[in-house]
């Protein structure tokens, strides 16, 4: 596994740059499941976000990966999805972000899959 290249970035600092990054292109019903409780997790954080078009959902990765570089100079471990438009993954190994589409987001419903998590919804992103 990856380590991050700034030691002194907390998992939750790092979540908060990721929601930054979303909220700049208006991310939609923005979610931060807190994931650290929850026994066998793989990370700490899932932030998961939908767009309303490929356009959007390609705008939201590229803020997101600019807000963390921006301030930690940490790149993503890994990133999965930018070509498809429906679903990206950028994973910085503490903190996992999922841009969505409203469908695949619907479909996949990751807040219920980890229904464990402790989640918080941000208000200012609802519609």
């Amino acid at each position: 596994m990856k380590e991050r290249k700034n030691k002194e970035l907390s998992s939750k600092d790092l979540t908060e740059l990721v929601v930054k990054g979303m909220t700049e292109k208006k991310g939609l019903d923005i979610a931060i499941l807190d994931l650290r409780k929850v026994k066998n997790s793989i990370t700490d954080f899932f932030v998961i976000c939908s767009g309303n078009s490929d356009t959007q959902i390609d705008a939201l990765a590229n803020s997101v990966e600019e807000e963390v570089y921006k301030i930690s100079k940490t790149e993503p471990w890994q990133k999965e999805g930018k070509a498809n438009g429906e679903w990206i993954l950028i994973d910085y190994v503490d903190v996992v972000a999922h841009i969505f589409n409203k469908e695949r987001r619907k479909h996949y419903d990751l807040e219920e899959l980890w229904g464990d998590a402790e989640v918080t919804y941000l208000e200012d992103s609802m519609v």
